[in-house]
């Protein structure tokens, strides 16, 4: 579950830019709240991400034991390319991990949570042809 402070720009962020799907929303007005699910498939089988609103809160403090989501991609770079066309800031360019040889990227939502993108498959090496 994520916070957020605009509930209408993040279901953009998630739905529009990174392609998942709002599953089902729902108002809560004596707790002031809104429930909002997204993902890229029916939650009797797939992960599911909750984004809460809270009526009134327009920024959070991100906390220091919040890491990141992850999702993996076919390629990375296309991937990055087109989400920084499409208007995603991309805050981390593809790349060999840190210590290793994944090749990840990371993208910024709305709220300024952190998306780590993971080739999923070997980046193809050009020859020069």
């Amino acid at each position: 579950m994520l916070r957020v402070a605009d509930l209408d720009q993040s279901l953009a962020f998630y739905c529009d830019l990174l392609g998942m799907t709002l599953l089902r929303r729902q108002d809560y007005p004596s707790g002031e709240f809104t429930l909002a699910f997204v993902g890229y498939g029916d939650e009797s089988d797939h992960t599911v991400l909750e984004l809460t609103h809270n009526w009134g809160t327009s920024a959070y403090t991100l906390g220091d034991a919040y890491g990141h989501i992850a999702l993996g991609v076919d390629d990375i770079y296309a991937t990055c390319a087109d989400l920084q066309q499409r208007g995603g800031k991309v805050t981390r360019a593809p790349g060999p991990m840190k210590h290793g040889s994944t090749v990840i990227a990371f993208i910024e939502d709305p709220d300024g949570y952190k998306i780590e993108l993971i080739q999923l498959r070997p980046v193809p090496v050009s020859n020069g042809n």
